[in-house]
């Protein structure tokens, strides 16, 4: 079959760079294009007619909600993802309502957002191959789906906030091996203590990996890194 053309929307250009090199991982999915803003999204989407949007909430210029919203009221024949760090309830019904088809919260790693995309697969090819469906073929898509929507998560713990997060989970995403507190808190400019808090916190989440690396003398120093990058 062709590939699912996609259009990444998201403002922040590493975000989308890191997003791109995901998405491409997973077989029979390319990316055509991306955009920033709400109005360049617009732009693109009817220049490049994508299959799929995998769409952010916050945008430099413009909302990701709005543009949603807008895509249903124009009637335009492409489906979307929500990927966004805004895990409020609110939004999360607004999405569903507007007809986004999964929302994935960010941070996330590789293996969320591949299952997202092997489940939208599956049902482009169930569409495509039978004039009709039975029920049972889509309750087996209906589960599946549901197992993977996102669980709305209580407020983060004081102190930690959502945009430090994922600037850390980003720049972590990046790499290509383990790296300490100070390694991490140097290259972002942060203090020491602020990064090691938001790192245990990632460890405690799941969404990162911590080992111990054995110098000549005195304690062990922890690195950081993410698996199924």
């Amino acid at each position: 079959m062709k590939p699912v053309r996609i259009l990444i929307v998201e403002d922040d250009p590493m975000v989308a760079s890191i997003n791109k090199k995901l998405t491409e991982k997973v077989e029979n999915f390319e990316v055509v294009d991306i955009a920033s803003t709400e109005n360049e999204a617009l732009k693109k989407i009817e220049e490049s007619a994508p299959d799929l949007i995998l769409l952010d909430i916050y945008l430099s210029t413009g909302n990701g909600l709005n543009l949603l919203q807008k895509i249903r009221h124009m009637n335009i024949p492409t489906d979307v993802i929500l990927v966004t760090a805004a895990k409020d309830s609110k939004t999360i019904s607004q999405s569903m309502r507007y007809g986004a088809i999964d929302y994935i919260i960010k941070p996330f790693d590789l293996e969320r957002l591949e299952k997202s995309l092997k489940n939208y697969l599956k049902l482009r090819l169930l569409l495509d191959k039978h004039k009709d469906i039975q029920q049972s073929d889509l309750d087996k898509l209906n589960l599946q789906a549901r197992s993977e929507m996102p669980i709305i998560q209580s407020d983060l713990p004081k102190g930690v906030h959502a945009l430090t997060l994922d600037q850390i989970m980003v720049f972590l995403l990046k790499q290509d091996m383990p790296l300490s507190c100070e390694q991490v808190s140097a290259e972002l400019a942060m203090s020491k203590i602020t990064v090691w808090r938001y790192l245990e916190y990632l460890v405690e989440q799941g969404k990162v990996k911590v080992e111990l690396a054995y110098g000549a003398v005195g304690r062990p120093s922890k690195r950081y890194y993410v698996l199924n990058k």
